[in-house]
């Protein structure tokens, strides 16, 4: 029987989606649902398993924790890419690593959540009416504003069309912009500093790697409109976390909604959680029944075709 542990499992569904009885004479699961306190105890509760199901870019699957996981042979991890896992070194021990299929169109729904949350003033509204309050505040319309897309990929295209719908102007950057799909969207491509002087709202679509790390800091925020907004949906690090904040804090922006930050789940002392031009969502914007039901299928598929040696969606 294999032992396999699912991480991360913050809202204890993997057993309302997989049959956990129809497994037991094959494979015998462990849930976690918190968060490991740090990679010592990551490396005790593991060492006994020898699968692993993930969520992508949760617990970090480093080369520290891989050397201390003797009997480990596979990683199962939602979505086709993980770079918080080291794949030099699976593939050094031999640890066969597979993916999943993934809907993008719910990163692009929260996306326009937290848009509209921000801009008709949703959190203080909402907190208003259990106190019993009525209309204390006035918000902003979306249409005839401009909003600036870093990145229009599968998910910036998705918010593009979106934005046309609601009668906006639609911008982009990114350093490998795609002119064609800009020109067929009716997206206008930009440098990244007229990008940043020129848009009410400006969201991130671009996948997180060394080049987008600190993309934002106090040098773009001082270049962005002081009444506009950041949206970010992809990964905290793309903005410098303590520049944001002291941004927020002097008004150099106007809001801020975000739905990933550097340290996940966000400490409950975080500086973020009290500032009242910030709507902060956490990380939800893959969170669908839709996408975990196929995360959590696909990764038994995964583990039932290595035990076959005939491993399928697997990562290089």
């Amino acid at each position: 029987m294999i032992k396999v542990a699912v991480l991360d499992d913050y809202q204890n569904i993997f057993k309302e989606i997989v049959d956990i009885e129809r497994f037991k004479d094959k494979y015998n699961f462990k849930i976690f649902n918190e968060a490991f306190n740090d990679e010592n105890e990551a490396i005790v509760a593991l060492e006994e398993f020898e699968a692993l199901f993930i969520m992508r870019e949760r617990t970090p699957i480093t080369k520290n924790l891989l050397d201390n996981l003797p009997k480990l042979k596979y990683i199962m991890t939602s979505g086709m890419r993980n770079n918080s896992i080291d794949l030099e070194v699976t593939k050094k021990r031999g640890i066969v690593v597979c993916g999943t299929e993934i809907n993008s169109n719910p990163t692009a729904e929260i996306t326009w959540a937290l848009i509209l949350g921000l801009l008709r003033n949703a959190k203080q509204e909402i907190d208003n009416m259990f106190q019993g309050y009525w209309q204390n505040t006035i918000g902003f319309e979306l249409k005839g504003k401009r909003i600036g897309l870093i990145g229009l990929g599968k998910i910036g295209t998705q918010v593009a069309k979106i934005a046309k719908a609601f009668g906006m102007e639609v911008s982009a950057w990114s350093e490998n912009l795609n002119l064609s799909n800009a020109n067929d969207l009716g997206v206008l491509p930009m440098s990244k500093d007229d990008l940043l002087k020129t848009s009410d709202i400006l969201s991130i679509h671009v996948v997180m790697g060394d080049r987008y790390k600190n993309l934002i800091t106090q040098k773009e925020f001082q270049i962005m409109k002081k009444t506009s907004v950041l949206i970010n949906t992809s990964r905290g690090p793309i903005v410098n976390e303590s520049d944001l904040i002291e941004a927020l804090q002097n008004d150099t922006i106007a809001g801020a909604g975000l739905d990933v930050f550097d340290k996940e789940p966000l400490p409950q002392d975080h500086k973020l959680r009290f500032l009242n031009n910030a709507l902060l969502f956490p990380h939800i914007g893959y969170v669908t029944i839709e996408n975990y039901s196929k995360f959590y299928t696909q990764m038994i598929e995964n583990l039932d075709s290595c035990l076959k040696k005939k491993p399928i969606r697997e990562l290089m």
